[in-house]
């Protein structure tokens, strides 16, 4: 079922217009709309007429399988764009993970300016490539590499150090790198106990030895 621009226009007319420059010099201008947790942003088959920079909060992208089950594509965090596709049909659907602010642009305001057009474009092809690395790591790492390999990268994302708090669930996690939610939490235990984290809760990590964790991925 597609979603219609127009009736998006509409929801968006209620809103803040918003002007988002980041260093990407990708400037996002459009309005902004909030999302409470799990609440769809837009699903898999919609119009691509529309591109979205996150405000606060987080985005999870998501395809179900044939056989019901979901693989988790990417995360978005604050300052990160996403919505940039090639096809005119959603490949995915985007999830607020948490309460979620995003600003809302249509594609064609950017693409009428060729500087920002060709950021757009620099920025679809950053994004297939993440997206080359995480099926290598899907089809050639062991279980604790590939949580070794999101923690350093998630660390290096979010800017916060080496303590921070995870803004996805563990099942968000399993489905993101193709684990059972048992075996992302058996492995974040067994780096805890080989001194690589620090867990508090199951949100808060502290990379206790972040280079050691780095070779581990290598």
């Amino acid at each position: 079922m597609q979603t219609q621009p127009s009736a998006l226009a509409q929801a968006l007319d209620s809103s803040v217009a918003r002007s988002l420059d980041m260093d990407d010099g990708l400037r996002v201008i459009g309005f902004t709309k909030s999302f409470s947790k799990d609440q769809q942003i837009f699903c898999e088959g919609s119009s691509t007429d529309f591109i979205y920079r996150i405000v606060s909060g987080a985005v999870r992208s998501v395809r179900l399988l044939a056989d019901g089950r979901r693989q988790v594509a990417d995360f978005y965090l604050p300052g990160d764009v996403f919505g940039v596709e090639l096809d005119v049909e959603r490949l995915a659907t985007a999830e607020a993970i948490s309460e979620t602010v995003v600003v809302v642009a249509r594609r064609s305001n950017l693409a009428v300016d060729p500087d920002q057009s060709h950021r757009l474009w620099r920025h679809a092809s950053r994004e297939l490539r993440r997206c080359r690395d995480h099926v290598l790591t899907l089809g050639r790492r062991s279980a604790s590499e590939r949580l070794a390999n999101f923690l350093i990268g998630l660390a290096k994302r979010l800017e916060r150090g080496d303590a921070f708090d995870l803004p996805m669930t563990r099942q968000d996690i399993a489905d993101y790198l193709g684990l059972t939610i048992e075996t992302v939490s058996r492995t974040m235990t067994q780096l805890q106990g080989q001194g690589l984290i620090e867990l508090d809760g199951c949100r808060h990590i502290r990379l206790r030895r972040p280079a050691a964790l780095a070779d581990l991925c290598e």
